[in-house]
C-alpha cells in the first residue's frame, strides 16, 4: 500500500513539473510570436502555430492507428476548436496589451473551473481577490496607462476558451499516448489555417517566416499541449488549475525579458492578486 501511495505521489510530482515546463515553453513561444505580428499579422502567426503543431503531432503520434469512437470524435472536435479559438483570441490580445496582463485576464477561465468544483469559504475569498485584481486591470479608470479595451475583450474570450479546454481536455486525456493532442491540433488547424491564409496571403510562404513559425509551434503548442495532456492524467481539474495559476507571472516575466514590457506597480499587484486567487482555490 505504501508503494502504491509513493508511486501516486511520484506521478503527481512529475505531472506538476511537466505542467510548469509547459508554461515556460508556452510563454517563451508567445514572446517570440509577438515579434512576428507586424510582419505577417496575428492570424498568420496563429496559422503557423496551429498548422505546424498539427503536422508535427500527426507525424510523431500517428493517431490514425487507433480509430476514434463517435463520442471521442465529438469531444476531439470541440477540444480542437477550443484550442484554435483560444490561440487566435489570446494572440489578438497580445497584439494590443502586455503578455502578463493578457494572461492574468485569461487565467480567469481555469479559476472559474476550480471555484465551480468546490464552493468553500476559501474559494469565495479567492474570487474576491481575483475580482480586485481584474478591477485594476480593466480599462475603466482613465489613467495614462489604461489598457486597450479591445485587447482586454480578446483576453476575456480566451479565458472562456481556457475553461472549456480544461473540461474537454480532461475528457480526451484518457485516450492513448499523444493521440488526443494530435487529433485536437488537427481539428484546430482545419479551423484556423484557412483564416490565416485569407488574412495573410502568400507572405505565409516566406521561408524565413516559416522557420520562425515552426519554432513557435514547437514552443507554444506541440510541447506544452503534450506536457499538459500527460499531466492531466495524474492531476484533477482543480489541481491542474492551481498549477496554471502561475501563468500570469511567468507571462509578465517573459514579456519583460524578451519584449521589454514593463508593468506599473499597480498592474503587478493586480497580477499577484489573481495568481494568489487561483492558487487559493486548490490549496489543500
Amino acid at each position: 500500500m505504501t508503494d502504491i501511495k509513493n508511486h501516486a505521489g511520484h506521478g503527481a510530482l512529475l505531472a506538476g513539473f511537466a505542467l510548469l515546463a509547459s508554461q515556460l515553453s508556452l510563454n517563451a513561444g508567445a514572446a517570440v510570436a509577438k515579434h512576428l505580428f507586424p510582419l505577417i499579422g496575428v492570424e498568420g502567426v496563429t496559422a503557423y502555430r496551429v498548422g505546424f503543431a498539427a503536422l508535427l503531432m500527426m507525424l510523431v503520434f500517428r493517431p490514425w492507428r487507433t480509430p476514434l469512437t463517435w463520442t471521442q470524435a465529438g469531444n476531439v472536435a470541440i477540444y480542437g476548436s477550443v484550442i484554435g479559438l483560444m490561440n487566435l483570441l489570446i494572440y489578438r490580445s497580445f497584439s494590443r496589451i502586455p503578455l502578463g496582463i493578457a494572461v492574468a485576464i485569461e487565467v480567469a477561465g481555469p479559476l472559474t473551473v476550480a471555484v465551480l468544483s468546490s464552493c468553500r469559504p476559501r474559494d469565495i475569498a479567492a474570487v474576491l481577490l481575483a475580482v480586485v485584481g481584474l478591477y485594476f486591470l480593466l480599462p475603466i479608470h482613465g489613467h495614462a496607462d489604461q489598457l486597450d479595451p479591445v485587447g482586454v475583450a480578446y483576453a476575456a474570450g480566451a479565458a472562456v476558451c481556457w475553461a472549456l479546454y480544461i473540461v474537454f481536455g480532461k475528457r480526451v486525456s484518457v485516450m492513448h499516448g499523444g493521440q488526443s493532442v494530435a487529433w485536437g491540433m488537427l481539428a484546430a488547424s482545419l479551423f484556423i489555417v484557412p483564416i490565416g491564409a485569407v488574412y495573410s496571403g502568400a507572405v505565409l510562404l516566406t521561408p524565413s517566416y516559416m522557420l520562425i513559425g515552426l519554432a513557435i509551434a514547437v514552443m507554444s503548442s506541440a510541447l506544452p499541449y503534450t506536457l499538459e495532456m500527460l499531466s492531466m492524467r495524474s492531476l484533477s481539474s482543480r489541481t491542474f488549475s492551481m498549477f496554471s495559476s502561475a501563468a500570469p507571472a511567468i507571462s509578465a516575466l517573459a514579456g519583460m525579458v524578451v519584449l521589454g514590457e514593463h508593468l506599473t506597480p499597480t498592474q503587478w499587484l493586480a497580477i499577484a492578486s489573481i495568481v494568489t486567487a487561483s492558487a487559493l482555490t486548490s490549496l489543500r
